[in-house]
């Protein structure tokens, strides 16, 4: 029953209705990949759930037209990242909200030309917007990857050996923190390969996944999301009164 109401309320927030879409999408397209692919008796039952794949996707693409504002004030709060102590993510940070905040209107363009909305070619105004997000999954990817390794070697300097309880708090946060950005690591890593795969052909493997492995990488990423979001709530629980 805890698990069924924490489930309700998670689909009663934007995001956690959003994470539901795209693990449920996902989940739909490698299963659908892989009857369609591997079994010809079932090709029928995996055509409908591709189709149903697609139009969850379309459903997210939708939500997506009033996620600009959110965006702008996150990056407006941001601003240079001066409250951040590494310049180097901070860089990061400051080019990743730049893209991300570049990738709305450019998709919203390429979903109203879809639509007959606008009259301009939509696959220029897609690559774009794809573009954009590969850019902003590689700077997170970099982000991560940076901040773990500062993490590992701080956790092996010689301060962080001492036995006080303030060092022992210090280290466990710093563990925490650093399991939490492997998984982010692991998820942009995931995403970004499909990114790359729906660029231009010519683009590395831009265009040879099959259905299957579009479904897996987007299911990989969406179910570490869905546990990150779980152990977030866990760990606000935990430490409220």
């Amino acid at each position: 029953m805890a698990a069924l109401s924490g489930l309700a309320s998670a689909l009663e927030s934007y995001r956690g209705r959003d994470r539901l879409i795209r693990t449920l999408g996902y989940c739909c397209q490698l299963l659908g990949g892989v009857l369609v692919e591997q079994c010809p008796s079932r090709s029928e039952l995996g055509t409908r759930l591709l189709a149903m794949s697609a139009q969850l996707s379309h459903c997210r693409t939708v939500l997506r037209l009033f996620d600009d504002l959110a965006m702008f004030v996150y990056t407006k709060q941001y601003g240079l990242g001066t409250e951040e102590e590494d310049v180097f993510v901070r860089s990061l940070s400051v080019l990743s909200n730049v893209a991300d905040q570049l990738y709305y209107p450019c998709e919203h363009v390429a979903w109203a030309a879809d639509a007959k909305v606008l009259p301009v070619d939509s696959a220029r105004w897609w690559i774009l917007s794809t573009a954009l997000w590969g850019l902003s999954l590689l700077l997170g990817v970099a982000r991560s990857l940076w901040t773990v390794l500062r993490l590992r070697q701080k956790l092996r300097s010689p301060t962080a050996n001492l036995s006080s309880p303030l060092s022992w708090s210090k280290r466990r946060a710093a563990r925490a923190r650093m399991r939490s950005e492997v998984l982010t690591l692991l998820s942009n890593l995931a995403d970004l390969a499909n990114a790359i795969h729906w660029l231009p052909q010519g683009v590395l493997w831009a265009g040879r996944f099959p259905p299957w492995l579009v479904g897996l990488m987007g299911t990989i990423s969406s179910l570490l999301s869905v546990y990150q979001a779980v152990c977030t709530d866990s760990q606000a629980e935990a430490g409220s009164p």
